[in-house]
Order: structure tokens, then C-alpha cells, then sequence
């Protein structure tokens, strides 16, 4: 039988006084940043200037380059897409 968590399983604390930074606000990634920081999480959205990074700023987000998204955070979420990441990978969060 599959074993179900709740919150009560888990909890939020180790994340708290840390920055976290989503890379891609697309479709995982507008929901995640939403969803984190609903939860009183640190939240600084990494995009290129597109549309996706106005909607970012909209819904009030501090959004940077992916490089300093990188480089300020705690954590790393990495929500774009596959045929891109290694490249983004390479270039932008590696060096």
C-alpha cells in the first residue's frame, strides 16, 4: 500500500532563511514560484527579457539574468525546457 504525506511530514523550516531561486517561468515554472513563495519562501524568478519576465515582474517577483539568479541563490530549481537546459547548464549556472 502506497504511503501518503502530508504536511505534517515535513516541514518548511529548512528553506526558510535560504534564497531560492527559480530558473524558467514558464508553465513549472510561474506554478512553483507561486507556490513557494505563498509559503513564505525567499523567491528571485532567472528568465531572458521576454514576456515571461514581465509576467514575472508582475506578479511581483525580483527577476535577474539566470547567471545572477544562479549565483544568489541557496537553491536551484531548473524549470525549462530539457532541449535547452544543458546549454543554460553550461553557460549561465556552471561557470
Amino acid at each position: 500500500m502506497a504511503r501518503i504525506f502530508t504536511d505534517k511530514d515535513a516541514g518548511l523550516d529548512i528553506l526558510k532563511d535560504k534564497v531560492i531561486g527559480v530558473i524558467g517561468y514558464g508553465n513549472q515554472g510561474r506554478a512553483q514560484a507561486l507556490n513557494l513563495r505563498d509559503n513564505g519562501l525567499n523567491v528571485i524568478v532567472g528568465n531572458i527579457k521576454d514576456s515571461a519576465w514581465d509576467l514575472a515582474v508582475s506578479d511581483g517577483f525580483t527577476v535577474k539574468s539566470i547567471g545572477e539568479t544562479a549565483k544568489e541563490s541557496d537553491v536551484i530549481l531548473l524549470l525549462i525546457p530539457d532541449e535547452v537546459a544543458p546549454k543554460v547548464m553550461e553557460d549561465e549556472i556552471s561557470p
